[in-house]
């Protein structure tokens, strides 16, 4: 079966990447310590699709080029009502709770520094959040994917409680 003719560089063109943490992790060998680097990456493209990844290796740019590999396969699509997400929400993973909270038009991202970079990839203009418990950069941004997969819009709630819009 033919494969369709697409150009790989095309997908990579249109999204972009942040580094949200990069961490140092020490083995003590006979030696001495072995160290090696674990990165976090959030990709996005700005237009509703974001992924997060990890990757660890030798070198810090190894361990990056891992996690962004990592992300592009985790990718979620994110339904936004105009420039904020359509209703609030409260995610948790692990010991880390995030609050989601729409926002007016003009107000920005008002967020931490993980939190930031998922919104900021997924397009996200105007939206207010809240960390509570833990604020480990990778339950922080695992609870942020886990309140943007409970985004619902209207569309859905009206088709699951079976009423028509007025």
């Amino acid at each position: 079966m033919a494969r369709p003719n697409r150009d790989r560089n095309a997908d990579k063109a249109e999204s972009n990447e942040i580094v949200v943490k990069v961490k140092r992790c020490a083995k003590v060998m006979k030696g001495g310590k072995r160290f090696s680097f674990a990165a976090l990456v959030v990709v996005g493209d700005r237009k509703g699709n974001v992924g997060f990844g990890h990757g660890k290796a030798k070198e810090v740019p190894f361990a990056v080029e891992k996690a962004i590999k990592d992300a592009r396969k985790n990718m979620v699509n994110v339904k936004t009502k105009g420039t904020t997400i359509p209703h609030t929400i409260k995610a948790k993973s692990c010991a880390s709770i995030v609050m989601l909270r729409p926002a007016c038009p003009g107000t920005g991202i008002i967020a931490g520094a993980p939190v930031r970079a998922v919104m900021e990839l997924v397009g996200v203009k105007d939206i207010l959040t809240k960390v509570f418990g833990s604020t480990n950069p990778t339950n922080v941004v695992k609870a942020v994917f886990e309140g943007l997969r409970m985004i619902r819009s209207k569309q859905m709630v009206e088709s699951d409680r079976g009423v028509a819009a007025v």
